[in-house]
């Protein structure tokens, strides 16, 4: 069986773009910033410390999702880092491919202010972290996934989700 997609998830200033390229350095994959498809209202409503709504994020998440199905067609290794805070938008990431693993990288709020307050060239502000946890849904149990707590190091998480990968390709919340 062909190993999954991997969407790398979590809060603002969890490391998803830094873990999304170290994984796709090390599994040989196109790595997909999934930022980098926010049309413009959505970056300047977060530059203003506005959250988006669920309608701010539909078309973002169409989108990704439309981006997944494409490389998944054509037999593409792909790493997305994207927020994927709540179930459904992980059921609308699933539209474009199905069998995606998502890696929660997971953390306190305390420690994602820190990095968060370390970080100069992103739009995010420090004032959505609560209303990024307020819409954080835990991963369910019938969702491919490995849950990685940051204060791991970067090489220590790419590692072990590799391994997971390895090992098995039913890999499942660890």
């Amino acid at each position: 069986m062909n190993k999954p997609n991997i969407v790398v998830m979590g809060v603002a200033g969890c490391g998803k773009s830094s873990l999304g390229q170290a994984l796709s350095e090390a599994l040989g994959a196109t790595f997909i910033e999934g930022d980098s498809f926010h049309p413009p209202e959505n970056i300047a409503r977060m530059a203003a410390g506005i959250p988006l709504t669920d309608d701010d994020r539909a078309g973002w998440l169409t989108r990704l999702a439309e981006r997944l199905a494409d490389g998944r067609s054509h037999g593409e290794c792909m790493v997305l880092a994207c927020s994927a805070l709540k179930r459904r938008y992980r059921d609308k990431l699933r539209e474009g491919d199905p069998g995606l693993l998502f890696v929660h990288l997971s953390g306190t709020p305390q420690l994602i202010a820190e990095r968060m307050a370390e970080r100069s060239a992103h739009f995010m502000p420090q004032s959505l972290i609560e209303s990024q946890f307020g819409d954080l849904e835990a991963l369910q149990t019938d969702e491919l996934a490995v849950v990685c707590d940051i204060q791991q190091s970067l090489e220590t998480i790419r590692d072990r989700v590799a391994e997971r990968l390895g090992r098995d390709s039913d890999v499942h919340a660890a």
